[in-house]
Formats: C-alpha cells, structure tokens, sequence
C-alpha cells in the first residue's frame, strides 16, 4: 500500500495496489472554478508527501519503484493557480464553459435581476414595465433620506476588478425611507425625499392633473343618492296606501336623527312624520331601557351597514343612525349640538321641571317653532361642517390694523348694558368684544349661526331681531337676549339701511352686527348702539373693508401656495380654537365632492384622535385621493391631493401652506380680540 501524493500522510485508508493521483481531477476542477478542497491545503499535503523517503506497503520494501515514483513527482507540471471568484476577466476559459459565469454568493440575497425593473400604471388604466440600468449601489446614495419613494430591486454595484456584484450588505429595510431615526415627520418632511425613480417621474408627467374623487368608479352605491339625502318625504296618507312606498324613501335616507323621551314618546326625528317613525321609536325606547336596567347604558350598535349611537341627556334620548361612516365620538357631538340646541330654547332647569312634574311630558308642544332649527343643525352635520368636526370657529380674514380699527369702534360704541358684541360675515366671525373675564364658547356661537345664517328664520323676520335664548356654554340656567340686524355686502344703496333678507338668500352674502345682553328691556339701548357702530364702520372705510372680503370669499389653494398640488386643507390654531380653510372651489363645489371630502376629513381626523393613539403624522393613500394629517400641541393640519401626488410634494406642499398661515396668523385669526 502506498500514500497517494494528493492525500495527507495522516489518512491511512488501505487499498491494495492502487495508486490514487488526484492531478486530473484537481486540474479539472481548477477549470471550472471549483475545487473539492482548497488549493493551498493540496499544495502542502503535496510537498509533505514529496519530503517523505518512504511508503508503507503490505509486501516486500522495493527501493526501485519508489524512487521512479519520486522522480515521476518532481517532472509534474506545478498546479495552475486558483482563478479569484470575483475577477470574471482572470478565469480560464474552457471550450465548453460560458464565456462569462456570474459571481458565486456566500451570503444569503434577495437579488434576483441584475437591472431595476419598474412597473407603471397609466390613468387610462393600462399597466408596462421597462428596466433601467442599475448602476447605483447603496454606499453611493447620498442617504437613506434621499431614495426614491418608490421601490426598488437591490443595484448591482462595479468593483475595483471591473466586475459586477450585487451588493447583498444591506437588507430589503435599509430601502425603507420611513425608517430614519429621527422619526416619522422628519423623515415625512425631510428636503431629501427629491430623488424619484423614472417611473414616478413618467407617471407624473402625464397625470399631476388628476384631482381627487376625479376618476372614482363608485362601488359602493351608497352616495350615488345623496344629492336626494334632503328631499322632503311624503307624509302617509289617511288609507295607508303609499305606506310601503314611504318607507323606502325614509330607509334609503343615509343619516338619521331621533329625539325621544325615557317613557317612549317621540319628540322629533329628521326625516319622516310622527305615523312613519312610531314603531321605530318604541323598539329603540324598548332596547334602551333594557341595558339601562341591567345597569350597562347602551352606547352603539352596528345593524349592516349603520351604525346606530345613542347618548342619554336626563330624560332624554337621542339617537344617530348613520350609514356615512362617522366615528362615534363625531356622531355623539353631533347628538350633544342637538342637546344644546334644545337646551337653548327651554333651558336646562325648565327641562327638568317639565319631566319631574310629569315624567311622560310631551316635548313637541314646548319646542314648537324650534323644529327649523334642529333640521338645519342636523343638515349641517349631513353636509359636512368643518366647523363641527373641528369644535373651532372661522374668521374672516383681513389685515390686524383693520381688525383693531373695527374692535375700537365696538368699544367706543359699548353700551353699559352690552354683554357681547359680534359682527359676522359671511358666517365668519370679523370681530368680537367681550367682558374682561369671560369668553364665548365655540358650541355657543355655533347655535347662534346655525340659528342666523342656516336656519333662515331669522332672516325671515326682517332686518332686525330681538331673540331672547339660553347658551348653554355660557349659562344652561338662564336667558341673554340678542339684538339682530342684517346688512348686504353687494350693492351701495344705503349702506346703512337693512337689507330685508329672506330665507333664500345665501350666508355667504349675509353680514350682521350682534348685540347681546342680560337685560331683557335693552331693545333701544342696543339699537342705539347698532345704529353709532354702523356709521362709524362707514366713517372710517370698515365697512367697505369687511364687504370686500365678504365678496372675494375665501382663497383657494392655489393662491396661498402657487402651483401646489394639495386641493383642500383644514388648519386648526389650538390655541385660538378656530381654522383656516380655503375655498371649497372649483373641485368641491357640488354636495356630493363635498361630501366625500368631509367624509375623509373625518376618517383621518378620527384615526389621529382614536383613544389609545399616539399619531401624530398619518399619510393615506386610497385609489381617488392622497391625504395627510399633521398634528402637534399648537396646531392641527389635514390636507387632500389627487391619487397621483408623491408624498414628497405633498410634504413640501403642507410646509408651504402651514408657513403661509405663520405669516398670516394675525390676519386669519382673532387673537385675544377686544375686552372691557
């Protein structure tokens, strides 16, 4: 037995009178880039089979034949030396081996191409690909900041050799742009999210124009009616035979309101007369009392695709059923401005007299005259009211030494009987006066411009109003009285004549100068007042001035910011408690884009202020719009873009509008206003 020469002397696995020479195979190995074992290991154990003067055999010892085995060893060609792995150019070429093989991997990867593939969808609907050249690797990017929003595969980086390798380093997370460590709204407004990827540049260049709710293709049927949400339901008739065709009507209504009492009796409800919605009433009152027994108040209930909310105020209940996908927080404020609005009608302890002298009280008799303005609240919050949504107020905007100059009037003005003074415009407040130590709450001020501006009945009334009402922010126990008078903002006839309104007439067109007091024998001194405050505001331009903002309405998005792709905003001061928003023109004019805006508004703004959310940068994409809600402890901002905006213009976008309202703050807000 012999030792092979391409064997350590330590393997003594005996085979008789066989000779093992792994030169050929080795040789081929080597020409194929791949060996069995590594070349500097078969070179020593080569060397050290050379240095042996021996070999072990079970026969006799023949001198002879070893030493023409050992000069047969040393007339060997040397073994060729091992190509390198990554120099594709060193690698001997065999005739039946591919001109260039690809780098051998020792780590695990996620490459799968050696060029970026791009996928594009056109807005005709239509999908292509195309591949670039991918020529970048990760090391030469300026930052994880600066990729495209876009996914990519892994680049393919060239080495010192010239060679192509993937560089499989970094992990398909390293591509994430979100994942810097600054955060979220650093890395949502980081200046470095410029670098897009050709597809999104090719995309943008053929469909920027697209504006949201544009191409929507409507699988839920269920606003394709809404433009009918508020028409009139037909009363049934005394034989019942149009009873059936009345309740479709009344089911295919998507918000309802009930008002009931705890012992069942129906007070008012939003669509439908008494006849139709009695039995509903009593299965409602019927599920009610059986938690309110069991000790568990029934707060909501989902039936297919409503949603029921129920809020209990004393001995009433009210209830919202709503198929337009409000959350319950929005949809138990909106039952708690009908509360108030009832509360400022009878006041709270008149309420609680009426149920404690008699507990089942018929409440339609005292809230006679009052159903207008439930429905024009309730109509408010099925349209959409950013007002509501918010629990803020919005100004007029004009410059400070304008608003300084009307609030001096106010004061110089100021009767000792003058509780509040306000001037509105356009259902937009332009000043207030207010005692040194008492404020006006926003859902206060929300009823008397429901009751002025949406109701109508006021308007209806004339040029000039005396209404006493309870605001229940203010005092749930007693009644302030409030001197009205309406002026137009187009026309120059006899400026300070009223103009007699009517309840078609639009608020957008309505300015009126409020007056309010504790005293309820001040109609005169109020008038007075009124009547000095008019021709002042006329004296010194005022009123030309708050006439002219009243008819340029409010700016659209692209006068704020020009060439800005965002549509819509809301801006929330917290501090002031009121907003700022643009024009609901040219994209949202009709009542159903409207609707759908405000239907977004409210899913953001309830995914922002969820109980047990920490959010403070939430970024929504869906198939019609792109939408972004921004929140911090001074201001809260939501925005909405077309389907095809990046998330980097739409970040600078918001920067450049929440800059414009910084510079503008004191000419859109009303801040500290005027006190005595």
């Amino acid at each position: 037995m012999r030792t092979s020469p391409g064997l350590s002397s330590t393997h003594t696995h005996a085979r008789i009178d066989a000779t093992i020479d792994t030169t050929p195979a080795a040789k081929a190995a080597a020409d194929n880039g791949i060996g069995t074992m590594s070349d500097d290991v078969k070179r020593t154990e080569q060397n050290k089979s050379d240095s042996s003067d021996a070999t072990i055999t079970p026969g006799t010892y023949d001198g002879t034949q070893a030493k023409d085995d050992t000069d047969e060893r040393h007339n060997r060609p040397p073994l060729p030396p091992r190509p390198s792995l990554l120099s594709s150019t060193e690698r001997p070429i065999t005739p039946l081996s591919p001109t260039k093989r690809p780098a051998l991997q020792s780590k695990p990867t996620t490459a799968i191409s050696s060029v970026d593939i791009q996928t594009l969808s056109f807005p005709d609907g239509t999908r292509g690909t195309f591949s670039t050249p991918a020529s970048r690797s990760v090391s030469e990017s300026a930052s994880v900041s600066g990729l495209s929003v876009g996914q990519r595969t892994p680049s393919r980086k060239v080495s010192n050799n010239g060679s192509g390798e993937f560089d499989d380093s970094n992990s398909i997370m390293s591509y994430a742009p979100t994942l810097k460590a600054n955060g979220d709204l650093a890395s949502l407004l980081d200046e470095g999210l410029n670098a897009q990827s050709p597809a999104w540049k090719l995309l943008s260049t053929q469909a920027d124009t697209v504006n949201p709710f544009e191409s929507v293709e409507f699988q839920d049927v269920a606003l394709l009616n809404f433009d009918h949400e508020f028409d009139e339901i037909e009363a049934v008739d005394s034989k019942g035979g149009n009873e059936e065709q009345v309740l479709l009507q009344w089911k295919a209504k998507l918000k309802h309101y009930l008002i009931l009492s705890s012992a069942g009796k129906p007070i008012w409800s939003r669509h439908g007369d008494q006849n139709l919605i009695n039995g509903y009433i009593g299965i409602i009152q019927t599920i009610i009392s059986f938690y309110q027994e069991a000790n568990d108040p029934l707060l909501g209930f989902t039936a297919g695709d409503a949603r029921f909310v129920v809020a209990t105020e004393g001995p009433l209940y009210f209830v919202a059923i709503s198929k337009l996908g409000e959350s319950d927080t929005q949809l138990r404020a909106q039952l708690q401005a009908l509360y108030m609005q009832i509360l400022s009608t009878l006041t709270l302890p008149t309420l609680k007299q009426l149920f404690t002298i008699r507990p089942n009280t018929d409440l339609r008799r005292p809230l006679d005259g009052t159903e207008t303005l439930l429905a024009s609240l309730a109509d408010t919050f099925t349209k959409g009211s950013p007002s509501a949504l918010l629990s803020a107020l919005e100004c007029l905007k004009i410059r400070k030494s304008q608003r300084h100059v009307i609030n001096n009037t106010l004061l110089k003005a100021r009767n000792d009987k003058l509780l509040y003074g306000l001037i509105v415009a356009g259902g937009r407040l332009v000043s207030v006066v207010r005692p040194k130590r008492h404020s006006l709450h926003p859902s206060d001020l929300s009823l008397i411009f429901n009751m002025l501006f949406e109701a109508g009945s006021v308007k209806a009334g004339g040029g000039e109003n005396w209404i006493p009402l309870c605001l229940p922010g203010f005092n749930s126990s007693g009644y302030l009285y409030m001197y009205v008078s309406f002026l137009s903002a187009h026309g120059d006839e006899g400026s300070s004549a009223e103009r007699p309104s009517t309840a078609g007439s639009g608020r957008d067109d309505e300015i009126a100068v409020l007056l309010i007091s504790a005293d309820k024998e001040s109609f005169f001194e109020l008038k007075q007042m009124r009547d000095d405050v008019v021709n002042q505001l006329e004296t010194n331009g005022s009123m030309d001035i708050i006439k002219t903002a009243v008819r340029q309405g409010r700016p659209s998005t692209t006068d704020i910011v020009p060439g800005t792709i965002i549509r819509h905003f809301l801006y929330k001061s917290r501090a002031n408690v009121q907003f700022a928003m643009p024009s609901f023109s040219p994209h949202f004019s009709s009542l159903l884009a409207r609707r759908r805006l405000m239907s977004l508004y409210h899913n953001i703004l309830a995914s922002t202020h969820a109980k047990h959310s920490h959010v403070k940068v939430l970024h929504c994409v869906s198939r019609d719009s792109i939408s972004l809600a921004w929140t911090t402890p001074l201001f809260e901002f939501y925005c909405v873009a077309g389907p095809n905006a990046s998330r980097v213009a739409l970040a600078q976008s918001a920067n450049k509008v929440i800059q414009w309202v910084k510079r503008e703050e004191e000419r859109v807000f009303i801040i500290g206003g005027a006190v005595f």
